[in-house]
């Protein structure tokens, strides 16, 4: 966890910094943090109005693992603050079969999804 958190310094988004590591057969498989597709520019806000240019932590995790062929079958993912909805629906799309989170998210709907589906969920 305490990974995650640190991942969550690199984050760009102004609002919120989140970290997130999936770990694999007690190894980090892959991690990401949140912030601006790569290319774009980084997310300003006046207030605290929800991003909406922002990729979530878990969604780049996800991504990354994808986009090096690591396969995310039955990994455990750590994440600074809890899934929102789409990105639990990313979670268990992706075979995660663990959550453990550090801060609730402002809506649970996303942590509901992951029960419903089996998943374990912990905070820590």
């Amino acid at each position: 966890m305490e990974i995650a958190i640190v991942l969550g310094d690199l984050g760009t988004c102004e609002r919120k910094q989140v970290g997130a590591v999936i770990i694999r057969d007690g190894r980090c498989i892959s991690w990401g943090y949140n912030g601006a597709p790569p290319g774009l520019p980084h997310c300003k806000h006046e207030d605290d109005s929800p991003c909406e240019v922002s990729t979530h932590a878990e969604a780049n995790a996800i991504a990354f693992a994808a986009r090096q062929g690591i396969s995310t079958e039955g990994g455990t993912l750590f994440v600074g603050v809890s899934p929102c909805l789409d990105c639990s629906k990313l979670l268990i799309a992706a075979g995660i079969r663990a959550v453990y989170y550090r801060e609730e998210y402002r809506d649970s709907r996303g942590l509901e999804l992951l029960r419903e589906a089996g998943i374990r969920i912990e905070s820590i």
